[in-house]
């Protein structure tokens, strides 16, 4: 759900934006805020690096990299009382006033501290860097015109949806870090069949990107419909992956989904097979319909490749 994070912010805050009355360039500029904001918890995978440097001979460089990286994931950047503190010192910080931006900037120095002595130095290391980030946010909010209170609505927007979107993978977030109570403690499981499970974790994912897409081509006066290339239909072909690789699950699943995507690549693909017609034709893709197309092929693929599963 990396990339869905952003993209169901950016969805979610762009069309209600331009339901408030934003224009287009505004709700387009706050969409792209809420979308940044919403990656921002993501930051505390910095640590997971530390994984391949220090990892044993027998263990391969992407459970290193994951297992480090679970220390901390889903700790206290993905709490929503970290959060709203967070979106509040962003709306402080877009003012242009000194002495707000000052109080906006304290409050997230006493975040960071309250964090560290909650958790220890190496969660307050990493919130440091959450707050940072938030903090340059803000600045760049500010920089493009956008009012306080937007930014700080498009920072809490960003920064509470995120948390919600891990609940299909992994284990539930610390929703109310640093305080001790569990408000969910297991993750919503969409099947018992670990396999579709994962297939519906994903239909999860590709509809936030077909919303992000849609809100996109909307703010943009574009007819989604309209860019989606009859050469999607390749991804019918991705039915036969569900008879040659094992089935993926949440633990193991890099197989299924690194090949699927690559089924979107027929979007990019040049109508020709000769080579300087295929570079000219590069030349003049339409990245929204190159989008479009890739998008409507991985989702065709996901669906042939689930009603194959089930069959068999």
């Amino acid at each position: 759900m990396f990339v869905g994070h952003a993209l169901l912010a950016f969805g979610l805050v762009g069309l209600a934006a331009r339901r408030f009355g934003a224009t287009k360039a505004t709700a387009m500029r706050v969409a792209v805020l809420a979308a940044l904001f919403a990656a921002l918890p993501d930051v505390d995978i910095v640590y997971a690096v530390t994984g391949p440097l220090t990892a044993a001979g027998t263990e391969g460089l992407a459970e290193s990299f994951w297992s480090a990286g679970n220390v901390l994931h889903r700790g206290a950047t993905h709490s929503l009382v970290v959060g709203a503190v967070t979106a509040c010192a962003v709306a402080a910080i877009a003012t242009r006033r000194p002495a707000v931006r000052a109080a906006g900037g304290a409050a997230l120095v006493a975040l960071v501290a309250v964090v560290a002595a909650a958790g220890g130095a190496l969660v307050g290391a990493v919130t440091a860097l959450f707050a940072a980030g938030g903090a340059a946010l803000a600045l760049g909010a500010r920089r493009y015109g956008l009012a306080p209170r937007v930014a700080g609505a498009a920072a809490f927007a960003g920064l509470w949806s995120h948390p919600f979107g891990d609940l299909l993978t992994g284990s539930p977030p610390a929703l109310l870090y640093p305080f001790e109570y569990t408000v969910i403690a297991e993750r919503v499981v969409l099947s018992a069949d670990p396999t579709l499970h994962l297939l519906g974790a994903f239909a999860v994912e590709l509809a936030t990107v077909w919303l992000a897409l849609w809100t996109y081509f909307r703010l943009r006066d574009r007819r989604l419909a309209a860019h989606v290339d009859r050469r999607a239909v390749a991804g019918v072909g991705y039915a036969g992956a569900a008879v040659a690789l094992p089935a993926p699950t949440l633990d193991v699943s890099y197989h299924f989904v690194f090949s699927v995507l690559a089924v979107g690549a027929v979007g990019a693909a040049p109508p020709t097979r000769r080579i300087t017609r295929a570079r000219r034709a590069l030349r003049s893709l339409d990245a929204p319909q190159v989008a479009a197309t890739g998008l409507a092929a991985v989702t065709l693929a996901t669906a042939v490749y689930a009603g194959v599963y089930v069959l068999l």
